[in-house]
């Protein structure tokens, strides 16, 4: 139940598929070592949980509202983030096309406000619905409420762990505007010899990028980008392409620009180093860390801190976890 492929048991488990299954377990679990599962591609496992863990598996997609110009769609959280994507597809319902085969399911979207070429979940979020857990109600979030940062939401700072996400609603396009800036889906649209494209071919573009340079969790243990991109000052910038002029960068708010994890990562020497043949960096993508064959949460916990350490030593840059440690 975790892409890492990670070995560990919890004390008790239990599987929510409506609200009321979370008032049952709630009432009788009086405990507060309490854990969320969803889709399991955004968690490393270094032990065993002394407590419950909860499975969400609240499904669901309805479109509630719409006219001529966009629909509100809500989705269970517990739908797999893909497949709801590749609903909003066929239902040529735009919006979340560039964020097509993000592992994980739609619940850790906001928590997460997961993001890929030019989109973020703010981009296309109306509200969620969630249950807080010791008020046992149900509480509905706006945009503003959920205070949306790069992979930041309050359900990582001041709510973590108090509430249970159990519906999320996105407002998307019947007419659109597409995202393709990012050079490499202008590249594979090139590629594909299309010259307009649609959603569903940003879709496609967008599958196979990631496709070529990402392991498939099925066939190689892993949580896709272990580490956030750094947002740094100009100066800093500056100061390493003094040795680096290639070094990519992008414009960030408060006058400050991102760098790319992977970019420094593979700079540093960490790109496709394995260990005993069981854990390490991706071949392909430096910002992966894989789990090969039985290695230990721990294990890749401790590759992390050497890369966090060598980055900060070579560029003066602190990577900071993007995956959740339990």
């Amino acid at each position: 139940m975790n892409t890492f492929g990670i070995e560990a048991s919890a004390k008790l488990f239990s599987i929510i598929r409506d609200e009321n299954d979370i008032k049952v377990i709630l009432d009788q679990y009086k405990d507060d070592s309490l854990f969320i599962l969803g889709g399991g591609s955004n968690v490393l496992l270094t032990k065993d949980f002394d407590g419950l863990v909860i499975k969400n598996e609240i499904n669901g997609f309805q479109i509630i509202e719409e006219n001529n110009h966009f629909a509100i769609v809500e989705s269970g959280a517990g739908e797999v983030w893909h497949q709801f994507v590749m609903k909003c597809i066929d239902h040529n319902l735009g919006g979340v096309e560039n964020l097509s085969l993000i592992p994980g399911n739609v619940g850790a979207s906001p928590m997460q406000n997961i993001g890929a070429y030019g989109v973020e979940i703010k981009d296309v979020f109306e509200y969620l619905d969630a249950y807080h857990i010791k008020g046992k109600k149900m509480h509905r979030f706006n945009a503003q409420e959920c205070k949306f940062g790069y992979r930041e939401s309050v359900f990582k700072n001041e709510l973590k762990g108090q509430y249970i996400i159990c519906k999320v609603a996105f407002k998307l396009t019947k007419t659109h505007t597409l995202k393709t800036s990012y050079g490499a889906i202008e590249n594979e649209l090139k590629q594909m010899n299309i010259d307009h494209p649609s959603i569903k071919d940003v879709s496609d573009a967008v599958i196979k990028i990631r496709q070529s340079k990402l392991p498939d969790p099925k066939q190689i243990g892993n949580a896709g980008s272990f580490f956030k991109n750094p947002i740094v000052s100009k100066e800093l910038l500056n100061e390493i392409q003094s040795n680096y002029t290639d070094i990519p960068n992008y414009p960030a708010p408060q006058n400050k620009v991102k760098l790319a994890a992977g970019w420094l990562i593979e700079k540093a020497g960490w790109k496709g180093r394995t260990y005993d043949n069981r854990y390490g960096v991706h071949k392909l993508q430096a910002l992966v860390l894989v789990n090969y064959n039985d290695s230990k949460g721990d294990e890749i916990l401790n590759l992390s801190t050497l890369i966090i350490e060598d980055v900060k030593a070579k560029f003066n840059v602190t990577l900071e976890r993007e995956v959740n440690i339990l």
